[in-house]
């Protein structure tokens, strides 16, 4: 069904403009990536729903994409296997936010360590995507760590619901950007040094 979708699309837009090999991959590539998202969400959406905390799951998404979209972590390397981890981290944590009340000193440790880890490894890349640019990199680390620091102090004030949404994001965050993870998952980390390191060998051969 994924292959028909995106195979029609990039026919139709082979048809108002001229592209070559590498522009159709990379439509190709950014289709299939929307395609799995939309899929993919839409289903943690209808399971919420059943089991009656939509709301909760819409409210753990919106936090952890907030710090996600900057700091970045590691990617399955199979879609069903992305499903299942989404799924469960999607309605597992939004249910035990509304669940459970975490004191405030403990907020405090939970959020300085997440932040210092956020600090140290953000942003954390793909081999598919590796952020090469060292500007961009730097602006990532930045607001990646403003925004852990945020998340940190904004869950001292507020009800303890979206205040665990906060912390839970954070520490989802910390693990999927933290080099120990991506060798768990046999993941190559820090690929821009590798895409940097292929660049220099191709300048000099």
């Amino acid at each position: 069904m994924r292959k028909r979708v995106v195979t029609l699309i990039t026919n139709y837009i082979k048809k108002y403009k001229d592209l070559d090999k590498d522009s159709e991959e990379v439509i190709i590539y950014g289709l299939e990536s929307l395609y799995i998202l939309i899929t993919k969400v839409g289903m943690i959406f209808i399971l919420a729903a059943i089991l009656g905390i939509f709301k909760e799951t819409f409210i753990f998404l919106l936090c952890f994409n907030g710090i996600r979209a900057f700091a970045f972590g590691l990617h399955a390397t199979k879609s069903y296997i992305c499903f299942i981890v989404s799924t469960i981290v999607c309605l597992a944590l939004p249910y035990l936010a509304s669940s459970i009340t975490i004191l405030q000193m403990y907020k405090i440790i939970i959020g300085v360590i997440c932040t210092c880890l956020i600090f140290k490894n953000s942003p954390a890349d793909t081999h598919k995507r590796p952020i090469v640019n060292p500007v961009k990199r730097k602006k990532f680390k930045i607001i990646s760590t403003l925004i852990s620091i945020f998340y940190v102090i904004l869950s001292l004030f507020i009800n303890s619901f979206i205040s665990n949404c906060l912390l839970f994001s954070l520490i989802v965050e910390s693990i999927i950007t933290a080099p120990f993870t991506y060798k768990l998952f046999k993941l190559p980390y820090n690929n821009y040094i590798k895409y940097l390191e292929e660049e220099d060998e191709n300048v000099f051969c």
